[in-house]
């Protein structure tokens, strides 16, 4: 037998053995969903499986089919997602499962060139739901994949190339889809990236880093970079019992997300200027009456950002808004109640609960501020 038959024999019969019983799985011996594929590795790219559990088994409890996700409005899909993070994921998606129901009737096509040019479907994902969904021999290389690689070839840092050619090598052959799921599965709880367990791996007789004794070592471990920080000034303009917010660009940081209206202060500009500026400039709205409210901050990826939140009133009761950069549709007032039902960031919700408990609106939905065009 070759090496590497041996290494997919070893590894199907450990999987067989050991795999986790994770909700988007099918069960031995059963056709997956090529839906519920699909949405797992989207949720699972850069989020930890633990927490997608859950997520999971909501979604399909809000979207139980595609057809569903696709007739959805972006809000609520937006609002589903909230709190997993990443939230080009879930546009992106969305936007795919509508492309897939006009165009391909509503069934998740198996050709890999197709599936590969749909919206956010990178080249890991076509070939995870290509292999799991329909039993293509497409190859998968994530972070665990890699990892795995880097121990078997005792290499400190695999190039990609070497990663894709190894990967498609292995999952020649019969229940590739399997293989994949085998060989992140083996990243995730054996050959895990502290104190692998190398005496319950097994491939372990093909591992030359644990031959040599380098294990540890590999892949080798890249400098952090260090990470900017960013001021912003949040205005948490409030009249009566409604609150003022306004939707994010879908090509910003957190697109398509709702959020207090707020801006990247400038250098030596004071914190009411800022909000001041913010939400004239947003929103074409003119604010008085501005009192600190509480500051929250927020570490993203490569990014940390503390948000400096400012109580304020429309001035002169003015409720309108004139000559502001959001688009139509994309600025709204909202009681309490339906600040709820918005998608919002994290750290948004965190500044909503700096206001005083008797500030919450008691009643009532969301209502769309008047801009001009």
């Amino acid at each position: 037998m070759e090496a590497r038959d041996h290494f997919r024999e070893r590894l199907l019969r450990w999987y067989d053995a050991e795999r986790r019983d994770l909700p988007w799985r099918a069960a031995a011996g059963s056709t997956p969903d090529p839906y519920h594929v699909w949405l797992s590795e989207i949720m699972l790219q850069q989020t930890r499986v633990d927490t997608v559990r859950a997520y999971f088994l909501r979604w399909l409890e809000r979207f139980p089919t595609l057809e569903s996700l696709s007739r959805a409005t972006q809000d609520e899909v937006l609002k589903a997602w909230e709190g997993l993070g990443y939230y080009s994921r879930a546009r992106n998606l969305h936007r795919a499962v509508r492309e897939v129901r006009t165009k391909y009737g509503g069934r998740v096509p198996e050709d890999p060139e197709a599936f590969l040019a749909l919206p956010g479907v990178g080249r890991y994902t076509a070939g995870a739901v290509m292999s799991i969904a329909f039993g293509r021999e497409e190859p998968v290389v994530d972070g665990n994949v890699r990892r795995v690689f880097a121990r078997v070839l005792d290499l400190p840092d695999p190039p990609a190339a070497t990663l894709w050619a190894e990967a498609t090598a292995l999952v020649r052959g019969e229940r590739p889809g399997d293989l994949n799921q085998a060989l992140m599965e083996l990243g995730a709880l054996v050959c895990t990236p502290r104190s692998p367990a190398c005496g319950a791996c097994p491939v372990a007789d093909h591992c030359r880093a644990r031959a040599a004794g380098t294990q540890a070592a590999r892949p080798a471990r890249r400098g952090a970079r260090a990470i900017p920080t960013e001021h912003h000034v949040v205005a948490v303009v409030r009249q009566a019992d409604e609150l003022l917010v306004v939707r994010r660009p879908d090509r910003a940081r957190l697109g398509g997300l709702w959020e207090f209206p707020g801006l990247e202060r400038k250098p030596g500009e004071g914190s009411q200027d800022a909000a001041v500026r913010a939400v004239r400039e947003l929103i074409g709205l003119e604010i008085t009456d501005l009192r600190p409210l509480g500051t929250v901050r927020h570490a993203f990826t490569h990014v940390r950002v503390t948000y400096e939140a400012m109580l304020a009133t429309p001035q002169d009761d003015e409720r309108g808004a004139e000559g502001g950069s959001a688009p139509r549709g994309h600025v709204l007032w909202v009681t309490r109640e339906g600040l709820a039902r918005l998608a919002l960031p994290r750290a948004q919700h965190r500044i909503a609960e700096l206001l005083d408990a008797g500030s919450e609106g008691a009643s009532g939905d969301v209502r769309p501020v008047s801009i001009q065009s």
